[in-house]
């Protein structure tokens, strides 16, 4: 099989999961805060993909306890960002997009999604929207529409790159085509699904997806 271009004149990456690993740090402090709360772990981490830190909170919390165990689970993240490392890939692959219009939309919070970022070593983007952009969370396409409008561009025009079930739905709801990342983005109707971003190109008119990285190509969803 031939290479995947997917044309675009932008890119819109997810954070965790896209460009950082982060998820010993996630298992760890939501464990953590799990116990805190008397709470089944595992249940509470199966909650955490795409939701903002506060969305799950309210998951598990009375309303009123939201924002200080908000800010517990943000403290213990935050004292654990030196294990993040880059995604297989994304090392080669941002540096390449220098002049392009790209940004990250996170669900978490901005302090978060820089201190991951820089533990990793993944260079900041100009335009970062994150939990305290939006007034709703993925799978609400408010926060990829903004990364849209950011960008000056058409979702027509924009690539999401997404690894959650409900940050792939963002982005399709907000025009946008979307790149699976990871196995479990085989669930989903993603345009396009690949294991990382080893291997991908930016090529001036697209990203240039190898046929090694592909899990699923164009037009073989479901």
């Amino acid at each position: 099989m031939a290479d995947t271009l997917l044309p675009a004149r932008g890119l819109l990456f997810d954070n965790d999961g896209v460009l950082v690993d982060s998820e010993v740090s996630v298992v760890s402090s939501w464990s953590r805060w799990a116990v805190d709360h008397d709470l089944d772990p595992a249940e509470v981490l199966a909650a955490v993909p795409g939701r903002r830190a506060a969305d799950t909170v309210a998951l598990f919390v009375p309303p009123g306890d939201v924002d200080a165990s908000t800010e517990k689970i943000t403290r213990y993240e935050l004292e654990d960002v030196d294990g993040t490392t880059a995604v297989p890939g994304v090392l080669d692959l941002v540096p390449q997009l220098t002049g392009v219009p790209w940004a990250v939309v996170t669900s978490g919070v901005r302090e978060l999604a820089t201190g991951r970022l820089r533990a990793a070593g993944v260079p900041l983007p100009e335009i970062l929207v994150t939990a305290e952009d939006v007034t709703a969370g993925k799978p609400d396409p408010e926060g990829y529409a903004t990364g849209c409008q950011r960008l000056g561009l058409d979702p027509a025009d924009v690539l999401v790159l997404e690894d959650s079930v409900s940050g792939i739905a963002a982005g399709q709801a907000a025009g946008c085509r979307v790149v699976g990342i990871g196995r479990g983005a085989l669930r989903t109707t993603a345009d396009v699904v690949v294991g990382d971003l080893t291997g991908a190109r930016w090529t001036g008119t697209g990203l240039l997806l190898p046929d090694a990285a592909l899990l699923r190509g164009v037009g073989t969803a479901g």
